[in-house]
Parts: C-alpha cells; sequence; structure tokens
C-alpha cells in the first residue's frame, strides 16, 4: 500500500478539527491517536472519515505515535506522515514530503524548520541548533532540524527497528536507531506557519530536553 498520516493528539479540541480536514483533503489514510485527552479530542472529529484509537490514560506523544506505526504497519502501509494537532505544520507541504523521501530513497525525511529557529525561545532554540549540530558531528546525517515532528518514515525502517520510548525523546529514539542499522535520513526545508507553538504545545522545555538528550547519548554509546 501507498503512505498514510498519523496525528497524536491529546488535549487538542480547540484545534484538531481544521488539522484533521486539512489532512483528509489530501486524500491520504488517517489516524488519529488520542493520547488519553480529557477533553472533546475524539468527540469533536467524530463522523469524519478517520480511524481514530483512544489511549485510556495519557501516556505520552512517544506512546501515541508507536500505537500508530503498529497500527500502519498492520495495514500494510509502506510511508508514514506524522503530524501534530496543534497546527503548527503546513499539512499543505504532505505531498512534497512524500515524494522527496521515495524520489531519494529516504527512510526519514524532517521537514525542517531551521529558517526559523531565531524565532523559538529559551532552551527549544538552544536544543534544536545543538541537536542538529551533535546530529551531525556524531552520525554524519546530514540534517538541519532533529526535533520537527513533521515526518517521512519509511515502512521498512519502521519494521526493523524495536521503538521503547513513550515521550517526546522517542523521536530522537528513531533517529539514532536509524543511524545505528544504516537507514537513509534527510530533511527538506518546509517552513511551520507557527515557529515557536509554545501556546498550544505540552512540550515541558526542562524535563523533555533533558529526556531527549540523554536518549541521545544513551544510543551514541550503546
Amino acid at each position: 500500500m501507498g503512505s498514510c498520516i498519523i496525528i497524536p493528539a491529546y488535549n487538542a479540541e480547540k484545534t484538531i478539527v481544521a488539522v484533521v480536514k486539512e489532512a483528509l483533503s489530501s486524500g491520504l489514510p488517517l489516524l488519529v491517536v488520542d493520547d488519553g485527552s480529557m477533553d472533546a479530542t475524539a468527540t469533536c472529529i467524530k463522523g469524519l472519515p478517520l480511524n481514530l484509537i483512544s489511549h485510556r490514560r495519557n501516556m505520552g506523544k512517544g506512546a501515541a505515535l508507536r500505537t500508530g506505526f503498529n497500527w500502519a504497519l498492520m495495514h500494510g502501509f509502506e510511508g508514514i506522515v506524522t503530524i501534530d494537532a496543534d497546527g503548527q505544520h503546513d499539512i499543505s507541504a504532505i505531498g512534497c514530503l512524500i515524494e522527496h523521501a521515495k524520489g531519494n530513497n529516504l527512510d526519514i525525511l524532517i521537514a525542517s524548520r531551521f529558517s526559523q529557529f531565531d524565532q523559538m525561545a529559551g532552551l527549544r532554540s538552544f536544543w534544536n541548533r545543538f541537536g542538529v549540530w551533535c546530529m551531525r558531528k556524531r552520525t554524519g546525517f546530514e540534517i538541519s532540524d532533529s526535533q520537527s515532528g513533521f515526518r517521512y518514515y519509511s515502512g521498512h525502517l519502521l519494521r526493523s527497528i524495536n521503538l521503547v520510548s513513550e515521550g517526546y525523546d522517542l523521536e530522537m529514539e528513531i533517529l539514532m536507531k536509524a543511524w545505528r542499522g544504516g537507514f537513509t535520513i534527510g530533511s527538506i526545508p518546509i517552513a511551520a506557519r507557527v515557529a515557536d507553538g509554545r501556546a498550544t504545545s505540552h512540550y515541558r522545555p526542562v524535563r523533555d530536553t533533558w529526556n531527549i538528550c540523554m536518549t541521545f547519548l544513551r544510543y551514541m554509546r550503546a
């Protein structure tokens, strides 16, 4: 089969409907993983032509993505695009992302926000720059954004690695295991609609940045 879209969502009732409707306009199958939301996230999108899986409790973005990946692989999809539920990403670029990934035989393709790093604040801006430098220095990956949640993954990659992280550090875990497994990775400049999404993001600057750093170091030494 071709590609699908996965949206991990947590307490996203204010943004999820617009994001879902735009994602559906791509014509690709869509899965929303409601990660134990305490608001009307799941209720808002019932009746729309999509697939919905709900966690009984909030388990973290990584856990939601793992649920989504398992669903996509079970249904035979060979390409998986992930986008966040808060409306930050330029969903109209999904087709471009898939075409570039397939045309260049990439197992991971990241929609890079590099041009917007100056608009981000505090630890998020610092880690995005530092993370890119560390990835390039240690792995040789020529990417310009290591933390964007707007990504393409090949089914071949996701079938070949075992993922364990439950939080935001899952996306770093995938990069490091892809590097160790000899998979191909790249990035393409696609500006986010909102460069610094602190108002809608559930990212915890100190704790999640620390977990991402530790994940990088763990798999760097492994």
